[in-house]
């Protein structure tokens, strides 16, 4: 098993304000009579996105004077969440914190409960995380003998994700593409059951975010393959990246963004990035951050809107190609 690690201070103060909102509702948070800024995350308490929602809900709530509060609305891959904030009134009040996934989404999904372009004004991206290709000992020890493995025995060799469409799932289909691999994917309920899967030797791979991967091979028979990043990594030192390996368009950097409901008031928008960069630059946020293996983005609205579209497009020719819909169906 990994070894226990001290997590920063922003980060164990996240920790248990995940713990406190998965006992309370957002509401109770809010003192006096202000009304709160609410950061609607699509994903459980303690998962990655919740936890950079709440290191920023944190900083906002210094600089803007305001009490900002995490609402977890898990489901659907984000939908769930997603649609809540569209539906919000564009009043700067209530944002939505996504990831990638909202790019992936629709390609995978026949209806959503709302457009990644139309029902959203992009505010800032906030941070990014590269995905490494983890082995266990029965798939190779190292990247040349698991794609020589693959190459000898097409569907030989398994994967592991936490479900169809997942950016797990999705950076292996990029990586069969390029290498000319046909494996057989293994789509866990969640993340526990797909890392269970692999430290096990249930299935022989998996792509995982690095701030994950480098904790899981402490102390485990695991060892990281390659980065599917642009430049190696100080939390896997030593581990080449895809590109030196001969495949340089398997690449995955997930990244973590803020949305606000489309109409809201430019004025509106500006302050929020304008707040938003400031929680990035700022040292505590940026060490607790960098801590856990996120890249800082912040930057420009426009910036941050030219990537989700660049996504939409990269992703959505994927899952076309591929014929992969969130039920495991081909269109």
């Amino acid at each position: 098993m990994a070894a226990a690690r001290s997590h920063p201070p922003v980060v164990r103060r996240a920790l248990l304000a995940a713990l406190a909102a998965s006992l309370a509702t957002p509401a109770a948070s809010a003192p006096g009579d202000r009304q709160p800024i609410t950061l609607i995350t699509p994903f459980t308490p303690g998962a990655p996105p919740d936890i950079v929602a709440r290191i920023l809900a944190e900083g906002l709530q210094k600089r803007l004077g305001q009490p900002v509060v995490v609402d977890n609305r898990p489901g659907a891959s984000g939908n769930i969440g997603a649609g809540l904030a569209a539906r919000a009134a564009p009043d700067g009040r209530t944002l939505l914190v996504h990831t990638t996934t909202l790019a992936m989404n629709p390609g995978l999904y026949a209806t959503l409960p709302y457009d990644p372009v139309a029902s959203f004004a992009p505010v800032a991206a906030l941070t990014e995380v590269d995905y490494a290709l983890v082995l266990h000992p029965s798939g190779g020890a190292d990247l040349a003998e698991f794609v020589a493995r693959a190459r000898a025995r097409p569907e030989g060799l398994n994967y592991a994700s936490p479900g169809i469409g997942t950016p797990h799932h999705l950076v292996m289909e990029l990586f069969e593409r390029e290498g000319g691999l046909r494996l057989l994917h293994v789509p866990y309920r969640g993340t526990a059951g797909a890392v269970t899967g692999v430290l096990t030797g249930e299935v022989q791979a998996m792509f995982m975010p690095v701030s994950g991967a480098a904790e899981l091979l402490r102390g485990s028979p695991l060892r990281a393959a390659a980065v599917a990043g642009p430049a190696r990594l100080a939390l896997l030192p030593g581990t080449p990246t895809l590109a030196e390996s001969g495949l340089p368009g398997v690449t995955m950097r997930d990244w973590f963004g803020l949305f606000a409901p489309a109409a809201t008031p430019a004025d509106t928008l500006a302050r929020l990035n304008e707040a938003t960069n400031a929680v990035l630059s700022s040292p505590e946020a940026a060490q607790a951050l960098q801590a856990q293996g996120y890249g800082i983005l912040g930057g420009t609205a426009e910036a941050f809107g030219r990537r989700l579209a660049a996504d939409l497009e990269r992703w959505g020719s994927l899952v076309r190609e591929a014929g992969i819909t969130a039920d495991g169906g081909t269109r």
